[in-house]
């Protein structure tokens, strides 16, 4: 196996987490976008990938950058989120036809939208997947063309909870919990709930320390739960906030459910919204008794790293 990794996302918050950890660990990594210049420029991080001049739409553009690599990381979304029903999963194929071509393990950082929140209140790799909502459909979709591809490509399927830490822009935590310049809290979980948070440095070293292990150990077609940090009634994660800054008193809210639910009708954001819902008023909490087995060191951890809201 080559120490090389094409990270398709290396812009947003998944992929950049990823590339940074992969640098780190002496790998060389391969990072596509639309604009690599504008991508160079805004890198965090002492070490920059190999910047590839790209779209994740294009076929072509994926199989010529996967070149050399030996694992591809599908961590990437339409620019601005903007047609996402119908732009995945072709981006989806063309990750796998170049995974296909070169023999590389594909990557995919998996979610909860899979699976009837409801009737679902533990995952395990086997849990069978009735997603809902249109986004788990697709979702859902995603993973069922990865695992039937396993006799030509191989893959690994890291699933986790709503992403929280440095680089999490487009999250929860970032957009509604901690939303800067930070005056109060606003919770979008039910009191009493419990909720599956990921701190995404230890995700991508998950995945690198997964991506390691010697051939043979992991399926063709892997599938494996991260716990990361289960807030076990919905209140821990706004009280490790209040820590983390050093206010006790810090006001918290309630996110306004109530008028998502008004506003749903007329589309937009308060539709994509209310979609979602269900998994904050519903505990999920993902096993990841398979992954320990792995015996990678970070499989082990259970417990929330301070809470960073640079």
């Amino acid at each position: 196996m080559t120490n090389t990794i094409l990270i398709l996302g290396a812009t947003g918050g998944i992929g950049g987490t990823m590339g940074r950890t992969m640098l780190a660990r002496g790998w060389t990594v391969l990072a596509l976008a639309r604009d690599a210049e504008r991508a160079a420029l805004n890198w965090r991080g002492t070490s920059q990938p190999q910047w590839i001049a790209g779209d994740a739409l294009n076929v072509e553009d994926v199989v010529t950058a996967a070149r050399g690599a030996s694992a591809i990381f599908h961590g990437v979304n339409p620019q601005g989120y903007r047609h996402w029903d119908k732009l995945v999963l072709p981006m989806l194929d063309a990750s796998l036809q170049a995974a296909r071509q070169h023999g590389a393990r594909l990557l995919l950082p998996g979610t909860v939208y899979n699976f009837d929140a409801a009737a679902t209140p533990l995952i395990t790799e086997t849990t069978p997947q009735h997603p809902r909502g249109s986004k788990g459909a697709i979702r859902a979709e995603m993973e069922r063309r990865i695992t039937a591809a396993a006799s030509e490509v191989t893959s690994l399927i890291l699933r986790a909870g709503d992403f929280f830490g440095p680089d999490a822009k487009q999250s929860w935590f970032t957009q509604a919990m901690a939303k800067q310049p930070l005056q109060r809290i606003i919770n979008p979980g039910k009191p009493g709930v419990g909720h599956s948070w990921a701190y995404l440095p230890d995700l991508a070293e998950t995945f690198a320390q997964l991506l390691e292990l010697p051939e043979g150990v992991l399926a063709r077609a892997e599938r494996l739960q991260f716990a990361g940090f289960w807030d076990h009634d919905g209140r821990q994660m706004a009280r490790l906030l209040r820590e983390a800054v050093g206010d006790p008193a810090l006001p918290e809210r309630s996110f306004p459910w109530w008028f998502m639910r008004l506003a749903a009708p007329f589309g937009g954001f308060p539709r994509e919204v209310v979609e979602v819902a269900p998994f904050w008023r519903h505990p999920m909490r993902l096993d990841n008794g398979r992954l320990i087995c792995m015996k990678t060191p970070m499989s082990r951890v259970q417990m929330i790293p301070p809470l960073s809201l640079a």
